[in-house]
């Protein structure tokens, strides 16, 4: 089931160059060398004011002072050039989630690459195996073997509990530049999200915090610094934070994680259609060959019509309930798919020809 965003945010890929030919790859690209150029870094000055070791400690500090010994900067490096080179490398996020060393990040940071190397807070860089990726969440796990005293996993909080104000870090590295904090409020919630595979992840935070390339898979913490999401995109006139971020919240993190650590794969319900939210439901528009839909009756409109001032699909089904529950939104179908598992048998409600009728659905594994 696959239900699109208006517009598409830009992923916050990780920082990608094509070796020897000096071309940028991607909507989000920016160039990083494999054989590590020289950077120049701007020297700051910074007018004289108390010192800041006389000052107590604010409550971002005391957070970042503990998470960001959780968080790494993660290279990937995809193929080699006829010419030798060493390849492209992609550049992003991740954080440790428990003490054997398994570490989330996003699928696009490293989905495709050879090698994977991390680098923890104290400059110590270990080689990482890939575990499992999810393209539909947009999730990834990898694991390094390093000494035990470096894994000091992040708690994952509760994202159904998270309110539009509250304030949030972002800590990742941006640009490459490792130990990176950024700060700023949850500023919407419920957004959706289009996955690396085109299905859509929904329920995902919105921040004003500053979320640049090389973010990606980063956390987005709570005032408790607690997981409350993983930096994932961003929407920007110029591709740069002066947008808004998105994250994926730490619900679907924590379920795909452990499903991704235990099996190295994830099986998620579909029911087949496409659709569009209506007063009193969801519409759908299209039902896709050989799904769980099609094989239950499900209809898809057959043309449109004008309320209002509105084009609204007409001629399919409208769907009203799932499983028992008031159906209010795409997200919220979408959500209550997700909740389930392949061959779970779900009671689905529609309006069809002015008249109510219930279906009988079996969910199938989403291709």
């Amino acid at each position: 089931m696959e239900a699109r965003p208006s517009r598409t945010p830009i992923i916050v890929a990780a920082l990608v160059a094509a070796l020897g030919l000096g071309i940028g790859i991607g909507a989000a690209a920016f160039a990083v060398l494999a054989n590590d150029q020289p950077t120049v870094v701007r020297q700051v000055t910074i007018a004289e004011s108390e010192p800041a070791s006389d000052a107590s400690p604010t409550p971002i500090a005391r957070i970042y002072d503990r998470a960001s010994k959780a968080v790494v900067e993660i290279s990937a490096t995809t193929g080699s050039s006829s010419f030798g080179s060493p390849g492209t490398r992609s550049q992003g996020s991740g954080f440790v989630v428990d003490r054997l060393g398994h570490i989330v990040t996003n699928e696009h940071v490293v989905s495709s690459a050879d090698s994977i190397s991390v680098s923890f807070w104290n400059g110590a860089a270990f080689d990482a195996e890939l575990v499992g990726v999810d393209p539909s969440t947009d999730l990834a796990v990898i694991k390094v073997d390093a000494p035990a005293a470096l894994f000091e996993p992040l708690r994952i909080g509760d994202s159904n509990k998270v309110a539009v104000g509250d304030p949030v870090l972002a800590l990742g590295s941006p640009f490459g530049l490792e130990g990176t904090v950024t700060s700023g409020i949850v500023s919407a919630l419920h957004r959706q999200m289009t996955a690396p595979n085109d299905f859509t992840i929904t329920d995902t935070i919105q921040t004003d915090a500053a979320i640049n390339h090389g973010n990606s898979g980063g956390p987005l913490l709570d005032r408790l610094g607690r997981v409350i999401g993983v930096n994932a995109q961003i929407e920007s006139d110029s591709g740069g934070s002066d947008g808004v971020g998105f994250a994926i919240p730490s619900n679907t993190v924590r379920s795909i994680a452990r499903q991704l650590i235990e099996s190295g794969e994830v099986r998620h319900a579909y029911l087949g259609i496409t659709m569009v939210a209506v007063p009193g439901g969801v519409a759908v528009t299209q039902v896709r060959d050989g799904t769980p839909a099609e094989k239950a009756g499900l209809r898809a409109a057959t043309g449109t019509r004008t309320v209002d001032g509105q084009e609204r699909p007409s001629g399919g089904d409208v769907i009203i309930e799932f499983g028992g529950q008031k159906v209010s939104s795409a997200a919220a179908l979408q959500s209550a798919v997700d909740a389930l598992r392949p061959g779970d048998k779900v009671t689905i409600t529609v309006l069809r020809d002015g008249g109510r009728r219930e279906i009988e659905v079996t969910l199938a594994v989403r291709p």
